[in-house]
């Protein structure tokens, strides 16, 4: 049926308006669809959908998405696009909240995450887990589900956070306590001094079922830390000094996530300190079907843009202003990678006064 066929194509502005409000009504309201519409006004299908459309652009009818999530989408599609992830949740803090409410916010869409895709997995499924502030944000926001019955691993040994409730062993009992299953521990630190001795305890029975466990997980659930000394959890729990983050800032080392260091490319095999980390190598990380990594900051804006480069995660959560700040990094890098380091003082020095 061409134009002239739709009945109130070729009558006066009034009768197509009223056709436009009638087939709106019955579409989104009666939610009619569109051949019962196209049956009852005796037209077919492809004029309805043409009506509707018009109906859309002539603001006969407007859609409204309450965005009570509070995400920023067009942030989230950016990051997807450019770095190839499997998804994004970034938060709008376009109203400005102040950090101390950045984290929960975080932890929430994380956990949003974490509920959707824990409702795919088969019970007797395993979770690997690292520790710190994103990762408890998220395991704190998750609502319980006891009947699902998935077990919990620690990916990585101990941190030793002067807050224990940030680290391994106590998310992993949380997050097994909540998910009915059973939580395994890995009875080792993360870092230790000699690399023979993480090589013995890489074959201790039970790190070695652990970390056997964790390769087979269905998710893992990371954060991504910096070497710059304001925000690095191994200065904080005192396995570095600051003397030795700034050796690895030295040699190029942007931040780690699972305890394994990276530079800001992501690559991570020449970091000597990571043949002293007990707990999964990355490659292991890799195989892991999902693996969702929660950070913000302006600290960590080189770390996240290094792990997404690496492809450390399918999933990032942070928020908008951090977003912003990792996609102006790449998109910069990519144009005048000869410029060194001052474009990133300059952005830094533009965080500080925004």
């Amino acid at each position: 049926m061409t134009k002239s066929e739709i009945p109130g194509a070729g009558g006066s502005d009034r009768a197509r308006h009223e056709l436009l409000v009638a087939v709106a009504t019955l579409y989104y309201e009666q939610k009619q669809n569109q051949q019962q519409i196209a049956d009852r006004l005796e037209i077919s299908r492809s004029s309805v959908s043409r009506l509707l459309s018009e109906a859309l652009d002539r603001g006969v009818v407007e859609i409204r998405i309450h965005k009570q999530s509070q995400r920023a989408h067009h942030l989230e599609h950016e990051l997807v696009i450019r770095f190839g992830l499997r998804d994004a949740y970034v938060l709008d803090n376009t109203e400005g909240r102040p950090e101390a409410e950045l984290l929960p916010g975080l932890g929430r869409l994380a956990a949003d995450y974490l509920g959707r895709i824990i409702g795919l997995l088969e019970p007797d499924d395993c979770i690997a887990i690292a520790w710190g502030r994103g990762v408890h944000a998220a395991v704190s926001a998750l609502e319980a589900d006891p009947s699902r019955h998935i077990d919990v691993v620690q990916m990585l040994g101990s941190i030793g956070a002067p807050d224990a409730l940030l680290d391994g062993p106590d998310l992993a009992r949380l997050l097994a306590a909540k998910l009915g299953g059973n939580h395994y521990y890995l009875h080792a630190p993360v870092l230790v001094e000699q690399v023979a001795l993480r090589d013995l305890l890489l074959n201790e029975p039970s790190v070695r079922d652990g970390l056997t466990r964790a390769r087979g997980a269905a998710l893992a659930i990371t954060g991504i830390g910096t070497t710059r000394d304001e925000d690095s959890s191994f200065l904080r729990a005192g396995h570095l000094t600051a003397d030795e983050l700034c050796d690895l800032r030295t040699a190029g080392v942007v931040g780690e996530t699972c305890g394994i260091f990276f530079d800001a490319q992501g690559r991570y095999t020449d970091c000597a300190i990571n043949a002293r980390v007990v707990g999964l190598d990355l490659d292991s990380v890799h195989a892991i079907p999902r693996v969702i990594a929660v950070a913000h900051g302006q600290a960590k804006v080189d770390s996240i843009l290094g792990a997404l480069l690496g492809r450390h995660m399918t999933v990032l959560v942070t928020d908008d202003k951090t977003a912003r700040a990792v996609l102006q990094r790449s998109a910069r890098e990519q144009a005048v990678p000869q410029q060194g380091t001052d474009y990133i003082r300059e952005e830094r020095r533009a965080w500080q006064i925004s």
